[in-house]
């Protein structure tokens, strides 16, 4: 099946017209891989008919980061949404979502500056925005994110009920290589030993959800145990943060703790900013 791909607010309007039924919409920034497949396919279970936005979103880029070389790969791209049967893409260039420089956009909020927001200033600020323009000018009846990107799926959620949006918001779960390596755009820019030091990550990850009947300082710990000889290995990984979180508000949990957690790290090996989470759940004391 071929999609019906539109590149401008007018191409969009006239195929979004003609789609009946409920529509899911998988918002990317492109250079599809198989976690992004898995999301398209949670939204056919979902909906009638599948729409895949596809745009490299500059505000949620800091000044240092990787907005130049980010991948792009349309092509590849429209190839992998025509084999799910993908029904609508929309591709538009830079000028058709910005087509002046924003006067008016969302604010993050408290939960946009901890965790992955301390590290990156403004970038959950873009995001929203991004998300929110994307939410107006498809209508879909829901959006399905990746639990990978834990806190963008937070604040995504909490964005859609403070401001009303009438979208319901679905997650697809975290897909992972072979090795453990979550699966992420920016995977193709690690070396074959940069990748290794990237694996601890989710082996600090699954070591510290191995240990959560120990209470929350026992996952921290387990998990801790394995960052530190990744920060000494060769090519090191320079650890930005290891937290452990209430999954509605990213914020720091603290003993005695009940209930569901999220266990998050992010960390730089070479050029490549990666990030990972885990569920943790703590059971209820005796």
């Amino acid at each position: 099946m071929t999609p019906t791909i539109t590149r401008t607010r007018d191409e969009l309007t006239g195929a979004r017209s003609r789609i009946k039924g409920r529509l899911a919409l998988v918002p990317t920034m492109g250079a599809l891989h198989e976690g992004h497949r898995s999301l398209f396919r949670r939204a056919r279970r979902s909906a009638d008919a599948v729409a895949v936005s596809i745009f490299v979103n500059p505000l949620q880029f800091g000044p240092d980061e990787d907005l130049d070389r980010y991948p792009r790969t349309l092509a590849a791209d429209l190839e992998m949404c025509a084999a799910e049967g993908v029904d609508l893409v929309f591709a538009p260039p830079h000028s058709v979502m910005y087509p002046d420089t924003p006067q008016v956009t969302i604010k993050s909020g408290p939960m946009g500056e901890v965790v992955e927001g301390a590290s990156r200033p403004g970038h959950f600020d873009g995001m929203l925005t991004v998300v929110l323009k994307l939410l107006n000018l498809v209508r879909p009846d829901m959006a399905i994110f990746g639990e990978k990107d834990a806190q963008q799926l937070a604040m995504i959620r909490r964005m859609v009920a403070d401001l009303n949006v009438p979208v319901e918001i679905a997650a697809g779960p975290t897909v992972r290589e072979p090795d453990g390596l979550a699966l992420s755009s920016r995977n193709r820019y690690l070396s074959e030993a940069e990748r290794r030091t990237a694996l601890a990550l989710s082996r600090a990850l699954h070591a510290g959800a191995d240990a959560s009947s120990g209470g929350p300082e026992a996952v921290l710990a387990a998990a801790n145990a394995v960052l530190d000889k990744a920060v000494t290995a060769d090519p090191p990984l320079l650890l930005d943060y290891l937290v452990l979180v209430d999954p509605a508000t990213f914020t720091a949990i603290t003993p005695p703790y009940e209930g569901p957690a999220v266990l998050a790290v992010a960390g730089r090996v070479g050029a490549t900013h990666l990030i990972d989470n885990v569920p943790v759940q703590f059971p209820e004391e005796p």
